[in-house]
């Protein structure tokens, strides 16, 4: 049988399952990340599972999303994450080596192998040629613990690339497009793998901007083939005994086929407040910038920092406008050294941040009031920066540099500079990267007291009578349900505070609402959850006793979430029914012993007197779970 490369990996990684689109299967995963702002509650459940060692061929804990020391708590978790690594066969990069994806890519990543993150853009390292997948830090500390990961089997669609990109025109430009035709929903529970001629224009750190941002459609994953473009890229890693070329096979078949001409393709932006709100540059040129940021895990290349630089040589910002500059890793960073670019930036009037994702998740540069804000990165969800009242557009680099100089949103082919880019230098050091300790049994752990124990959920009853606590549109995010930012972030590992968050910016004093009345249901639209893989966002509406959670739809990750920590997810049969419900209205769902023999149920609500046809969006292994209250739980049950 001829396959696809994502079949290719996915089948020979599969532990138990049937390979056929929506069955579900278990894979075998060979490598993991983390990252800082999930790793804490990951690793304190690999602790809670009573993991010695590390199951996968590696593992790998990144400090890049909150570096900013104001207080105790983030250098004490980034102690915390260190000693744990050294105890548990885990490597460590720290806090100044990059951005995991970056990093990941530069030194980790490998053709046909499988990696699972505690981050929703692990999908960047498909770039070359992996299925790499975000996921819960709970999935991913079971993938630690040499359990295989559960997935529905994917949807495959062909990304044809005909073409060639014009000057000006670049990587971003291309899942812009794919998002302006697809949403931000159009790829739950697919993978989407580009073909064609259209490849050889794409190096790698081009292709991982697409896979990076494919994330925003709610993909499975993006992947790229392994061919001697990404060849050249192991060779200036010195890695070439981790390459190998791999592709589908000539003739492959496909369940769905999106043809992109490249050539036909204009500068884009995805506009205020969704990535999928895209539109073409020249129809919203002109208007006035504040702030443009350069970097992120998704633009943060050597490539995209030579081609801002290449823009901004010799010339000044205007001087209504904040630049900032945050190369993805210390390598990209000591390469800018070594070309000039890094001077070039300098000279322009740029202010250059460490090698974190920083600003992408309001970690500091948090734009003025009512703001535009230009920035290359993957998401511009309401508050997301820092500032409720900005407008933040995704662009590409280019349009990034050429708006920064001229003050205005400016189409980067009207100034695009016609030279062939600097020979990338080579730099490898890995000295940032700490291996294991060779004596785990002496490494003790550090906690800090910000540190708190797990929350533990208690058994699913056999029915659920709680008050619909709050009702939310679609499209509602992790962001909306778990905030970012530096306020919240340093409270990752205390689930206790951090629930004060929940729901701020939809429901003020969400957390009180919740204490008074014993926990509830939340009602939602479509694509409930979209974003982040941060499982916080499961973890603390738990602990703030919520027992279910009834929407249209739901997005991949945080669906999976909701039931490693025993929330029942549940769609409406009718979506017609989600307009009969009001918030505070009193709801029941009965006989949830029945989950063992159907998904199908009933939920009443006792304040309007009517019924409703839902459906439990799990599977049969899932039942087991939410009846024993969660993953956690379940696992110390069977040991």
């Amino acid at each position: 049988m001829k396959k696809n490369l994502t079949q290719k990996i996915l089948d020979s990684h599969i532990l138990e399952g049937t390979a056929k689109a929506g069955e579900p299967v278990v894979i075998r995963i060979d490598q993991t990340l983390t990252q800082d702002a999930t790793g804490t509650m990951a690793y304190m459940q690999l602790e809670a599972m009573g993991v010695d060692q590390v199951k996968t061929d590696l593992s790998v804990s990144y400090v890049d999303h909150n570096t900013l020391q104001s207080g105790f708590m983030n250098a004490d978790d980034h102690a915390y994450l260190q000693s744990v690594a050294a105890k548990h066969g885990i490597h460590y990069s720290k806090a100044g080596n990059g951005i995991c994806h970056q990093v990941h890519l530069e030194r980790f990543a490998k053709p046909g192998s499988t990696l699972l993150g505690s981050d929703s853009h692990t999908p960047t390292s498909s770039a070359v040629g992996a299925i790499a997948i975000g996921a819960g830090g709970l999935d991913v500390a079971k993938a630690m613990a040499g359990i295989g990961y559960s997935i529905p089997y994917p949807q495959v669609v062909e990304v044809r690339l005909t073409g060639h990109l014009q000057p000006g025109v670049s990587a971003k430009d291309v899942i812009l497009e794919l998002l302006k035709r697809r949403t931000v929903k159009g790829g739950v529970g697919k993978v989407f793998e580009y073909t064609g001629e259209g490849l050889k224009d794409l190096s790698v750190y081009q292709r991982a901007t697409i896979t990076n941002m494919g994330a925003e459609l709610g993909a499975t994953t993006s992947v790229f083939p392994s061919d001697e473009i990404t060849r050249e890229f192991f060779e200036r890693q010195n890695r070439l005994e981790d390459f190998m070329e791999l592709k589908a096979d000539e003739g492959a078949e496909y369940d769905d086929v999106e043809i992109i001409d490249l050539s036909a393709l204009k500068p884009a932006a995805a506009c205020p407040n969704s990535p999928d709100a895209v539109r073409d540059i020249e129809e919203i040129a002109g208007q006035k910038v504040d702030q443009v940021a350069i970097g992120s895990c998704t633009n943060s290349g050597y490539e995209d920092m030579m081609k801002a630089a290449a823009i901004l040589k010799d010339k000044k910002i205007a001087p209504g406008v904040s630049l900032v500059i945050s190369p993805g890793s210390r390598q990209v960073f000591m390469k800018l050294m070594e070309t000039g670019a890094l001077q070039t930036f300098v000279k322009a009037g740029a202010r250059i941040l460490e090698c974190t994702c920083g600003p992408c998740i309001g970690m500091g540069q948090s734009p003025k009031s009512d703001a535009v804000s230009l920035r290359t990165f993957n998401r511009n969800f309401y508050g997301r920066s820092g500032t409720n009242s900005a407008g933040v557009y995704l662009v590409s680099p280019e349009t990034a540099a050429a708006s920064a100089v001229a003050g205005v949103i400016t189409d980067p082919r009207d100034v695009v500079v016609d030279e062939e880019m600097e020979k990338e230098p080579v730099f490898i050091d890995d000295s940032m990267i700490y291996a294991p300790s060779e004596n785990p049994e002496e490494v003790e752990i550090i906690r800090g007291p910000n540190i708190k124990p797990l929350p533990v959920n208690e058994p699913m009853q056999d029915e659920i009578v709680r008050k619909a606590v709050i009702k939310l549109p679609d499209n509602i995010t992790t962001d909306h349900i778990a905030p970012a930012g530096a306020e919240v972030l340093p409270y990752r590992s205390n689930i206790e505070k951090l629930s004060t968050f929940v729901f701020r910016n939809n429901k003020e004093h969400f957390d009180e609402v919740c204490k008074a009345n014993g926990g509830g249901i939340i009602v939602a639209g479509e694509n409930y959850g979209q974003g982040s893989s941060r499982e916080h966002a499961a973890l603390a509406p738990m602990y703030l006793g919520i027992k279910a959670v009834l929407a249209k739809s739901f997005a991949r990750i945080h669906l999976a979430n909701l039931i490693n920590f025993g929330i029942l997810p549940l769609t409406f049969v009718n979506s017609d029914d989600y307009d009969r419900i009001d918030e505070m209205d009193e709801l029941r769902i009965p006989n949830l012993k029945s989950l063992e023999s159907t998904t199908d149920l009933v939920l009443e609500n006792l304040t309007k007197g009517e019924s409703y046809p839902v459906k439990a969006m799990i599977y049969e292994k899932d039942v087991p779970v939410l009846q024993a209250g969660g993953m956690l739980n379940y696992i110390k049950a069977m040991q």
